[in-house]
């Protein structure tokens, strides 16, 4: 009703082998680039847009965000960003994760939708807070983005130690949590979720998918050697 849509993948209806079957989506995790590719366009056709219209990027878990107007021309030219925001319609923000937090944002009134790779350093680094900023400078209000997070791993699962958790909970309090077994852990979900209502965001839900639980998702810290989901946000 919105106009806004969000879509997550999963790992299945691809074309890559083992042990990055099959809907791979990464393009830097050791796959084929041609099963890579081919994906790309399966999910993108699968979902109803252009895989052309896809913007990716280069992330490397920091709070970086960059403004998009079009495609990046070629892979060299993808930027080293943990966030994307955009004014132009028919443009498809895309974040790959294998357990981080994928964030999806979407102001239909304004027009403009954000993407962030979140994971624990981009969390903490305020890479949540960079993306809602950029998209206001494009127009958007706080109080009208709808998000929506994807598949990540749970805070049962994310065991970490604990001068981490503190180091973490120092910055954001609501990442704080314990394993299911009782040892401690970050849920970087729950922080995200703290930081958007924080900055007035009132539209946020989960999937409530935990990747490292899920045999359907790819999970850095099950497996090591995996593949990537993708998130994608768009606006009619």
């Amino acid at each position: 009703m919105s106009g806004a849509h969000f879509a997550f993948t999963n790992r299945w209806g691809g074309v890559s082998a083992v042990p990055y079957e099959q809907l791979n989506l990464g393009g830097a995790v050791g796959d084929d680039p041609g099963s890579v590719l081919r994906n790309r366009e399966l999910a993108a056709r699968s979902l109803g847009f252009d895989p052309d219209q896809v913007v990716w990027m280069n992330q490397v878990h920091g709070k970086d965000v960059a403004v998009v107007d079009g495609p990046w021309d070629s892979a060299a030219d993808i930027p080293s960003v943990d966030g994307a925001v955009t004014a132009r319609r028919g443009l498809v923000l895309a974040v790959l994760t294998a357990d981080c937090t994928p964030v999806l944002l979407a102001d239909p009134a304004s027009g403009v939708i954000g993407a962030a790779h979140a994971g624990r350093p981009g969390m903490v680094a305020g890479v949540v807070a960079a993306t809602v900023e950029a998209m206001v400078k494009l127009g958007a209000e706080p109080g009208r983005i709808i998000a929506r997070t994807g598949p990540a791993v749970c805070g049962r699962c994310y065991e970490v130690p604990a001068d981490m958790r503190a180091e973490v909970a120092a910055v954001e309090p609501a990442a704080y949590t314990e394993t299911s077994w009782g040892t401690p852990a970050v849920d970087v979900t729950a922080g995200v979720r703290a930081q958007l209502e924080r900055l007035g965001v009132g539209d946020v839900a989960e999937c409530g998918v935990c990747t490292r639980e899920s045999a359907d998702h790819f999970s850095y810290r099950r497996d090591r050697t995996t593949g990537r989901l993708a998130s994608y946000v768009w606006l009619d």
